[in-house]
Order: structure tokens, then C-alpha cells, then sequence
């Protein structure tokens, strides 16, 4: 893979913006290397022969003087003619100047005057402008950590007093009390020494380690225990340092505190109380009620939650170590590479200057981040992994999921069963000519319903599958969005894998029960046939409810977690996939219907005799309009709480459009059961359904995906687009429109001689879920391109305890 896409597949997606534009800077060198090939037309051999000497040169097969022996071990590869001694000098002298400026690093190119000069001086002014904004950006992103880890220093200050609190709740004598908290709070001095002697960091990560710890334990000077001479050269060391990095003093006196700290006291707690995040009904009601009491409770109960969310804490915070260090190499090692090109094109020697200012620039030179992630980690597998360094790895560096040849020959082996049970079920209606037989309305108004609930299950799992597959290759970070936990998230090829395993299970309980046809009255009818979606669904329902780590546990208990918030909306606090469950659901009206139909069905005993009665049930169509607006009327209590909390006037418009459906949809559900007020309820269902879906449409286009933007630089749609051929978003948007308004055939009664009632229900069903796949992609490809314009790259964990600002300033 050439170096350019590596680049791009291992950035941070949202930050994007912020990494060194290789590409730009490449079109510059294509445009020096086209002026001098225009310029110096290449004459027969002679031009062949420079070409390779200029590639041996950088391969390092050639030495520098004639008869040594290159350094590596490879010897001369014989004389040099004339031209080639020109090529070798001019290698040799540097044709740039890089010198500090007020505004960042600025570069002199020496030999802008020779022809063609000005292209590089153009190249060179673009490179410093990369430079200067991948330094500036990654200098305030360290010193966000470092006050990050300032605070998470001060909240394991209050945990281990807490804990000692916890553990000694009558208190103890003083002494006693002093050692136990120096023990506590140890600042990890043997765990993190092992941490360096295990970790192939090298004698420079042992010394930087061991002479921190010492200050820390000790409380002393960092020089403490060292001679003179290395005083001396430690002196030397960091007024280099500062002279290079140019590190800011902020940041360096957040490091020092960090440093320094003290063992904490117990009376900490005295200035500390417990967040109430509002995340759970408990707190919720609390905080509605003002009846929070502020007190700290010093229970085993809170013990664990205030471990469970630093623990949450200290884990994202690592993942940020993890990322800036890899914006750092990745950057350095860009500008390594661009300039290897640069001399490569030029046949001059650039890269040698530039990139050791680049090694002592900020961006090159500083360690506060190794160090911090070697402090992390030390305090981490202490304190929440009882100093098992194998657990706590794993925890903060969870291994990348690998795809596995199983998943693939599983997914494509059941993909060709689906299809060829499919063929058969064809074939099956097609020789027996069921179709025609009296008994095909039957069973078209009491199994159609019951087997129709796995189709839209099944073509909601494809159209997620397919999502999946597309946001992986325009490079969405759904699983950020999701917060799925990292190594969690399923590939498109598992979701696949679930989906055909629940089509194949439904295919063959059709196939069982028209083996024996529909006809209620033949011999080969046997009632335990009519069970077979209920055991079906039953099986499923305990698959995705079961406790053991199989099946993928750790997703279907984040849908579940996600689902229960969504029916407890109002009491829990909305994230982003909480409320995308529940848009998923209002697609999915009929298959809750269908659930419906499956407790009537089944408890009414109507399965023995192969007939549907439910219809005639005042209470069953009661449900009817229950169920249909149950997903709305979360949907519209997640935007009351959101509406409250972040007094977003957006969310309030946002649950006028819910309630606008709700009406819509339940007169749209009345028209379909009363008989006798058709007219009124026609009209009434086409007004407010038509108002619904004009509402709901011009949220989709323009909220949602963020498109029809007239002023934007791609006509009518936005800014910036992950998609490069512009007409998919056009075509998307049409079927959007087109899909929503598949409620008309409700209301207009489409009927087709060739297609059963139940049918096109059943097919306007299916186009609803369609279309949601399609807005799914189109909706997280806008959420992530709001988090690349703000380079929100972190999930924002909130922290178990609050410090009393006064009490800090004072101090």
C-alpha cells in the first residue's frame, strides 16, 4: 500500500483537518517534476543513468567516499563519472534554512533563483503552513491532557479516601491513618517501576520513569540522590530542551503538580461531593424533586459506581494518550516522507535540516505524553485491576478484532441457503398451486402476519449490515457515534451472519407449514405446525436476553440497555443512541402489530382452528392504536427531556413533529377500523398525514442530513461530503420523499387484484424500513462530519466527584 492511503486509513477520522495535507503537498512536487521534465527534456541513456544513480543513492548502495565500504556493510558499486560527482555535491549541501518566527517555523529556500525556483519556494511556504498547524494543534491537545490529568489526579486523591473511609468507617488513630493513606497513595512507585521494566521502552523510559517516582515518593527535588556532573548535564539537557520545544509554561506547571503531588489526607472529602449526572430514574427524580442531598454517603454501593465511572475516566483518557501519540508519529513520519519525495524530485538535500528541526519541535521532542501514558497505566492497574498488569492491559489496550474465515464461509454459506430455500418456497407455491386453493385467504389473513415479523426483522438487520459496510468505506466512525466499546462493535459480516441465520430458521417454518398446504380441512394439518413461529420467536427472544458470553453478548446487551432506556425516556438521560433506537422503532410499526397479533393469536387458542378473530375484538384494535404510537411517544418524551435539559428550542420543534405523526398515524389506524365514519376519517387521516410528512420530510433533508444548503459550495447540498459523486445524495433525497409518502396507500386503498391485503401492507412495511436504512447512513454521516468540524474525537465521561471551587482557591 503506498504511503499516502496508509496515512489516510490510520488517521483520526475527526481530525482530519488537522493532519498534514500529504496529498496537496504531493500535487506541488508533481508540479516542480512536470516544469523540469518540460524544461529538461531527457536526452537517450544519459537520462537512464541518472535516474539510477539518484535511486542507488537513496537506497544507500552507494558509499560517500571511493574505496570504503558503506557503513551497513555495502561496498562500492564502481566509478563515478562526472555528472554523478556533481549530483553527489549537491546532495551534500543543504538549499534550506529553517529559523523560528513569531507566527511558527518559517523556512528560506537558498536557490530561488535558479529556474524554476519559485515552485519550491512554494512548496517550502506550504510545508511550513502543514507544520505550523500540526504543531499548534497537537500543542493544544497536550494541554488539554495535561489538565485532564490534573483533575483526574485530584478525583483519585478523593477515591482512595474514600475507599479508606469505606473500610474504616469509625474512624482510626492518627498514625494509623497517615500510613494507610501514604500506602493508598503511593503515587504507584512499584507498580509503575515494573510497568517500565516490562514494556521495551528502553534505559531512557527507565531513568525519565524512576527519577519521577523518586520525586513523587519522596516528596523531594528530582535531582535528589545524583552527582554533581549529573546535575551539570541535567541542567545542560533541560536548557536545550526549552530552547527547542519552546514548551509553554502552562503546561509545564500542570506536569510539575501532576509530578509533585502529595499523598491525599482524608480530609479531602470535606470539599468533595458526588456528581449527580441525572443519568439514571433515581437521580432524575431527585433532581426534579430538589430533594439531592448533598452529603457524601460512605457506602460499599457508592464505593463501586465512583471506581466504575474513574475507571470509565482513566480508560477513555488513555484512549486520548494513545491517539496523540499516534497524530505525532504518523505527522512526523508524513513530513519524512514528503521530503525523501522532494529530494528525490530536486535531487537536492532538504531533508536532512528540516527534519531535525522537526525532531526538536514541539511536535518531535516532547514526551509528556509517553509519560502520562506510563503514569496512567501504573495508576490504573494498581488501583482498579488489583496490580495485574495483563488485566489492566487488556483493559486499556483491548486487541483489534480480527476478522475471522469462519464468520465469512458462515455468512456466504447461509446468504446461498436463504436463497435457494427462497427458490423453493416458489417452487413449492408454484407446482401445488397453492395460490388457488380455497383456503389461501385463510392463511394469508393468520400465517402471512405471524412469519411477516422475521421479514422485517430480517431487512432491518440487511439494511444495518449494509450501513456498516458503507460507513466503513467513507470512513464513518459509527462506533465512536454508537459509543460502542472498542473490539465490540459486529462487522458488517456478523450483522450479515445474524440476519441470514434468522431468514433460514423462518424459511424453513414456512416451508414446514405449506408442506402440508393451506388448506385447514387436509389430513396432514396438525396444530403442532401452527407453533412453529411461536417457537421460533420464543427461541429468539431468549437468544438475545441470554446472560452467557455467546452469541455476541456484549451487543445485544447494549441493545437492550438502548431499548429500555428508549420506553423509560423521560427518566433517563438521552444519548445519541438511545434516540436513533427509537427512530428505528417508529419504522417498525407493523412488526409491533405483528407482535400484537402473536399474543392474540396464541392466547386466544385461534391457531387450533386455523382462523383469525382477533379483528373482531374491541380491546385487540384498542392496541392497535396503542402499539402503533408507543415508539412516537418515546421519541417525543426524548425531546421534552432534552428540550428541559439543554434548553435547545430545536428539540421542541423536533417533538412537534412527533406528536404531528401520532395524530396521523392514529387517524390513519381509525380509518382502518371503523367502518362507519370512513368519509370523515379519510379526510381527517390525508390532512394531518399529509402535514406529518412534509414536517418529517424537511427535517430528514435539511436537520438530519444537514443538505439543502443554497449557499454551500456544493449547490443544495452541504459543504462537505464523504460521497464523491455528488448525484447520490440527489437521488437519496427523492427516495426519501418518495418513501415517506408510502402512507398514501392506507388512505387511497391501492388494492391489486394479483396482491392480497395483508401483502401490500406487508410491502408498504418493507419500503418504510428501506427508507430508514437509507437515512441511517446519510444521518451519521452528517453526525460525523459536525464532530470533524469540531474535532470531537472523545466521548465525554463524567466524573464521580465535584470539588468545592472556593475551597481550591483558597488553598
Amino acid at each position: 500500500m503506498k504511503f499516502g492511503k496508509e496515512f489516510s486509513s490510520q488517521m483520526v477520522p475527526e481530525w482530519h483537518e488537522a493532519y498534514m495535507d500529504y496529498n496537496y503537498l504531493k500535487s506541488l512536487l508533481k508540479e516542480i517534476l512536470k516544469f523540469k521534465r518540460k524544461n529538461n527534456p531527457p536526452h537517450g541513456h544519459h537520462h537512464l543513468h541518472r535516474k539510477l544513480t539518484i535511486y542507488r543513492t537513496f537506497s544507500g548502495l552507494l558509499s560517500k567516499s571511493g574505496g570504503k565500504r558503506h557503513p551497513h556493510g555495502g561496498a562500492q558499486i564502481g566509478p563515478f563519472s562526472d555528472s554523478d560527482d556533481d549530483i553527489e555535491e549537491g546532495l551534500k549541501s543543504a538549499p534550506i534554512l529553517v529559523h523560528s518566527a513569531s507566527h511558527g517555523y518559517e523556512t528560506t529556500f537558498l536557490m530561488a533563483a535558479e529556474e524554476g525556483g519559485e515552485y519550491e519556494t512554494v512548496f517550502f511556504r506550504r510545508l511550513d503552513d502543514e507544520f505550523n498547524k500540526v504543531e499548534k494543534f497537537y500543542k493544544e491537545k497536550v494541554e488539554e491532557v495535561v489538565k485532564e490529568a490534573v483533575m483526574l489526579n485530584k478525583q483519585m486523591d478523593a477515591l482512595i479516601a474514600f475507599r479508606v473511609k469505606v473500610e474504616h468507617p469509625d474512624g482510626w488513630l492518627w498514625q494509623e491513618r497517615t500510613v494507610e493513606m501514604t500506602r493508598l497513595a503511593s503515587n504507584v512507585a512499584i507498580s509503575a517501576a515494573a510497568v517500565a521494566a516490562s514494556t521495551p521502552a528502553g534505559a531512557r523510559s527507565m531513568k525519565l520513569g524512576a527519577q519521577a517516582l523518586e520525586a513523587i515518593q519522596e516528596g523531594g527535588s528530582s535531582k535528589a540522590g545524583k552527582s554533581d556532573e549529573e546535575e551539570d548535564d541535567d541542567d545542560d539537557d533541560h536548557k536545550e530542551k526549552e530552547e527547542d520545544n519552546v514548551v509553554s509554561d502552562a503546561v509545564a506547571g500542570d506536569v510539575s503538580r501532576l509530578n509533585g503531588a502529595r499523598p491525599s489526607s482524608i480530609e479531602v472529602l470535606d470539599r468533595v461531593k458526588i456528581n449527580n449526572t441525572k443519568e439514571t430514574p433515581r437521580s432524575t427524580i431527585k433532581h426534579v424533586l430538589k430533594s439531592s442531598n448533598p452529603e457524601l454517603k460512605f457506602s460499599r454501593d457508592n464505593l463501586r459506581r465512583v471506581e466504575e465511572k474513574l475507571r470509565r475516566a482513566f480508560v477513555e483518557f488513555y484512549q486520548k494518550l494513545r491517539l496523540l501519540k499516534s497524530y505525532s508519529f504518523l505527522n512526523v513520519l508524513a513530513f519524512s516522507k514528503i521530503l525523501k519525495k522532494y529530494d528525490k524530485v530536486t535531487s537536492r538535500n532538504a531533508t536532512k535540516s528540516y527534519m531535525k528541526m522537526v525532531d526538536n519541535s514541539y511536535l518531535g521532542g516532547s514526551d509528556e505524553v509517553i509519560r502520562l501514558m506510563e503514569r496512567v497505566e501504573a495508576t490504573f492497574i494498581k488501583h482498579f485491576t488489583n496490580a495485574n498488569r495483563t488485566k489492566g492491559m487488556n483493559i486499556l489496550r483491548p486487541q483489534a478484532k480480527r476478522e475471522r474465515h469462519r464468520i465469512t464461509f458462515s455468512t456466504g454459506f447461509l446468504g446461498g441457503c436463504v436463497f435457494s430455500l427462497v427458490v423453493a418456497l416458489f417452487a413449492i407455491i408454484r407446482t401445488r398451486n397453492i395460490l388457488q386453493e380455497d383456503g389461501q385467504k385463510q392463511y394469508m389473513d393468520t400465517m402471512f402476519p405471524l412469519y411477516s415479523l422475521f421479514g422485517f426483522i430480517v431487512l432491518h438487520v440487511l439494511m444495518y449490515a449494509a450501513n456498516i459496510y458503507y460507513w466503513r468505506r467513507y470512513r464513518v466512525n459509527y462506533s465512536f457515534i454508537f459509543g460502542f466499546k472498542q473490539g465490540t462493535e459486529l462487522s458488517y459480516r456478523q450483522v450479515l451472519l445474524v440476519g441470514f441465520s434468522i431468514g433460514v430458521l423462518a424459511l424453513l417454518c414456512v416451508i414446514a407449514n405449506l408442506d402440508m398446504e393451506v388448506d385447514p380441512e387436509t389430513n396432514d394439518y396438525k396444530a403442532l405446525t401452527e407453533l412453529l413461529p411461536l417457537i421460533l420467536l420464543i427461541g429468539m427472544f431468549i437468544v438475545l436476553v441470554l446472560p452467557f458470553n455467546i452469541f455476541y453478548r456484549s451487543s445485544r446487551l447494549f441493545f437492550l440497555t438502548c431499548l429500555f432506556h428508549c420506553l423509560a425516556a423521560p427518566l433517563y438521560k438521552v444519548t445519541l443512541p438511545d434516540f436513533l433506537l427509537g427512530d428505528q422503532l417508529t419504522s417498525q410499526v407493523q412488526a409491533l402489530r405483528s407482535v400484537q397479533f402473536y399474543i392474540c393469536h396464541y392466547g386466544w387458542g385461534d391457531y387450533k382452528l386455523r382462523q383469525n378473530t382477533c379483528t373482531d375484538s374491541d380491546t385487540y384494535n384498542a392496541f392497535l392504536f396503542i402499539v402503533a404510537v408507543v415508539p412516537y411517544v418515546c421519541r417525543l418524551l426524548q425531546c421534552l427531556r432534552r428540550l428541559f435539559e439543554e434548553k435547545n428550542a430545536e428539540q421542541g420543534y423536533n417533538g412537534i413533529k412527533y406528536f404531528l405523526t401520532i395524530v396521523a398515524v392514529c387517524l390513519r389506524t381509525a380509518y382502518s377500523v371503523d367502518k362507519d365514519n370512513q368519509f370523515v376519517w379519510r379526510m381527517l387521516a390525508g390532512i394531518f398525514s399529509a402535514i406529518a410528512a412534509i414536517f418529517c420530510t424537511y427535517w430528514d433533508l435539511v436537520l438530519d442530513w444537514g443538505l439543502l444548503n443554497r449557499t454551500s459550495k456544493n449547490r443544495w447540498l452541504r459543504d462537505k461530503l464523504l460521497i464523491p459523486q455528488k448525484k447520490v445524495y440527489f437521488i437519496a433525497m427523492i427516495l426519501n420523499v418518495l418513501l415517506r409518502f408510502a402512507w398514501v396507500q392506507t388512505v387511497l386503498d391501492f388494492n391489486f387484484s394479483f396482491m392480497h391485503k395483508q401483502t401490500m401492507v406487508a410491502l408498504v412495511a418493507s419500503l418504510e424500513i428501506i427508507r430508514r436504512g437509507i437515512w441511517n447512513f446519510f444521518r451519521l454521516e452528517n453526525e460525523h462530519l459536525n464532530n470533524v468540524g469540531k474535532y470531537r474525537a472523545f466521548k465525554t465521561v463524567p466524573l464521580p466527584f465535584n470539588y468545592d471551587e472556593d475551597d481550591d482557591k483558597d488553598n
